[in-house]
């Protein structure tokens, strides 16, 4: 019966240990004391737990690795792997370091022993071939502990994830030390005590240089730090959140519930796609013990549904993706039809061209005022579309230039002419910088805008094309900005290290910028304008080139791992579009932010600022980004003469 209840708790191990179907919530059981493995582990399955932690040798059993005669103790050193089917082991099990282990010791006698009993039982995990293994992180320097858990990464095959056990407040902060009438320590030093386990993180996973396989099992308190201390851990490789049975409170019915400060907590920790372990005895002798799973399952279904544009981001949560070159490149038709499926961007289209129309075509010139629209970059024509729609909404007369230079593109554009436009619309097949028009427009419509506004080239084309345009005539897109926020996200900091390739420099990948879905992040301080840009183009020599030094006000310690980039675009007279998250157009998932990574994660401070540059650089070929840290430290100039990455013009 056992197997049969752990194959049907074991739904893959891809995902984690005892990996459960989409909709649940994973949920684990804690154990410090296991006398019988396989029947524990049925009893917690029929809990409706999808794994157990456990301690895979006696926790009291103390080994000597030195001294005799207890280091030739005869007899097994723990339980035979045969209690278990090796499934089990692989999908079901998460093993805990032993309690009394501590390779920190300042003991030698200690240290030594507690380094070999440590790697005894990860390599004895490692043979189980367990999912994941909890080591505890208690205290700020932990040099050692680093030193041997990433030995033991580095030698051997196995595939193990290891969770680190971090309180979110030390145990000297928690409330209950303090004495009736002690005096209250000033909020400085009360902020200090909130930050010191994310410090102890921060620490280690720095000593073991951000590996993959190295994550965070948060442990969560009764009191809980403030809110942008919990924020500040949201960018971390959190796994697991571990809560124990005494943070529950009982409602009226009997059953255990959260407070509405935990609440919050959890509903941020189920956006990570964490897993929940519930440790500690059974508080609610009433109710049976799966009521805490049913609760968490109860929040987990209660969370405020996502949004369109979150439903359609599932799956590209921090996934890199180069940023489009639809001027070097052509795209292709997936990129477009994508593009064309924005319910919100079109719509604003056709009412700043509405708007544009009614305000240049008086009511008495409807029939014979004909305004000449040139849809610069049509692609397969939905604002060729847009344009139509618009001026059959004001009641006004249009002719339309479509131009396109993606020649697979114009058969699409041609085919709608042939079929549906009629001799309305005039396709062009043409770099809209090269075309020699045969009249003038009143009105310029793009739509070549990138996640950091101008990264698609818009300025160049647009200026471009500024000679088709009438004295007076209107371009649609007047104006654009792209905007810059400082980010904390060690999960973009692996991802993009990753990017190593061979035969380029090793470190190009922190050289470029990536369109990304962010997901797993910190946002430190918000958003600041960087670049504008204005059309027509007033000036009478036109230079795209900028440098924009941007200061950003920081209020937690925490680490910087780059710039997120978000652009906001006037249309037309009050319509506008925007990816910034303070003004986001609202269902409109065209754009993903970018992010610019920096070469070092840098320290920041509570109360520093962090200062950055920023440049728009170009020849006659490509146009090119460079940025650098300059405060609170220097980074190096990222991208110099855009060596490892341009834009071609």
């Amino acid at each position: 019966a056992m197997a049969a209840t752990a194959a049907a708790m074991a739904a893959a191990a891809v995902a984690g240990p005892g990996a459960a179907a989409v909709a649940r919530v994973s949920c684990g059981r804690d154990l410090s004391c296991v006398p019988e493995v396989a029947g524990t582990l049925g009893a917690v399955a029929r809990q409706g737990f999808d794994f157990l932690c456990m301690p895979i040798f006696h926790p009291r059993y103390k080994r000597e690795f030195f001294l005799e005669p207890p280091k030739s103790r005869p007899g097994p050193q723990t339980r035979s792997d045969l209690l278990l089917s090796g499934r089990d082991w692989n999908t079901l099990i998460v093993g805990k370091l032993s309690p009394w282990i501590q390779v920190d010791s300042k003991v030698e006698k200690v240290r030594r022993n507690s380094e070999m009993a440590m790697l005894q039982e990860l390599n004895f995990g490692a043979y189980l071939g367990l999912p994941a293994f909890l080591l505890p992180l208690t205290q700020a320097d932990n040099p050692n502990l680093a030193r041997v858990l990433c030995n033991h990464i580095n030698t051997g095959h196995h595939t193990s994830m290891f969770w680190m056990r971090i309180p979110l407040l030390a145990p000297e902060d928690l409330r209950d030390d303090l004495i009736e009438n002690e005096p209250v320590q000033e909020a400085e030093e009360e902020m200090a005590g909130e930050e010191k386990t994310w410090q102890w993180w921060h620490n280690f996973r720095t000593l073991c240089d951000y590996n993959k396989r190295i994550a965070v099992a948060l442990e969560v308190g009764p009191d809980l730090p403030s809110n942008h201390v919990i924020d500040r851990w949201l960018g971390e490789p959190i796994k697991a959140a571990i809560l124990p049975t005494s943070i529950f409170l009982t409602n009226k019915k009997g059953f255990p519930v959260l407070s509405k400060m935990h609440q919050r907590l959890i509903f941020c920790l189920l956006k990570l796609e964490i897993q929940f372990i519930i440790t500690g005895a059974h508080h609610h002798p009433e109710k049976e013990f799966c009521s805490y799973l049913q609760y968490l399952e109860y929040l987990s279904q209660n969370r405020p549904p996502p949004s369109a544009y979150e439903l359609f981001a599932k799956g590209y949560e921090d996934y890199l993706q180069s940023p489009l070159q639809p001027l070097m490149d052509n795209l292709e038709s997936q990129t477009y039809e994508v593009f064309e499926k924005d319910p919100i961007k079109y719509s604003q289209y056709q009412q700043a061209i509405y708007k544009c129309l009614l305000d240049r075509v008086p009511e008495e010139e409807k029939e014979t005022n004909v305004q000449v629209v040139m849809v610069l970059g049509a692609g397969r024509g939905p604002l060729v579309n847009a344009s139509l729609r618009a001026a059959r909404q004001a009641d006004r007369q249009i002719k339309i230039y479509a131009v396109e230079k993606n020649p697979n593109a114009v058969v699409t554009l041609e085919s709608w002419q042939y079929e549906e436009w009629g001799s309305q619309v005039t396709v062009i097949s043409c770099d809209m910088r090269e075309w020699e028009a045969p009249e003038k427009a009143d009105l310029m419509v793009s739509e070549l805008l990138g996640s950091f506004a101008d990264n698609e080239l818009s300025p160049e084309c647009l200026d471009g094309a500024q000679h088709c345009l009438k004295e007076g005539g209107v371009s649609i897109p007047c104006d654009y900005t792209s905007f810059l926020g400082p980010i904390s996200s060690s999960k973009l900091y692996n991802e993009v290290r990753a990017c190593r390739e061979k035969d380029r420099d090793p470190e190009a990948q922190f050289e470029m910028p990536y369109v990304v879905r962010l997901h797993n992040f910190h946002q430190l301080s918000p958003p600041q304008a960087c670049f504008s840009f204005r059309h027509p183009n007033p000036d009478p020599i036109k230079d795209n080139n900028r440098y924009q030094t941007l200061e950003f006000q920081v209020d937690v310690n925490t680490v910087l791992h780059g710039f997120a980039g978000y652009f906001e675009t006037t249309l037309y007279g009050d319509i506008t579009l925007s990816i910034r998250p303070e003004t986001h157009s609202p269902g409109m998932f065209s754009w993903f932010p970018i992010f610019f990574p920096i070469k070092q994660p840098m320290s920041i401070q509570a109360g520093e600022r962090i200062r950055v540059a920023f440049w728009r650089c170009s020849n006659s070929k490509k146009v090119w980004y460079e940025w650098a840290v300059v405060a609170p430290a220097c980074s190096v100039i990222h991208n110099p003469t855009g060596r490892s990455y341009t834009i071609g013009l």
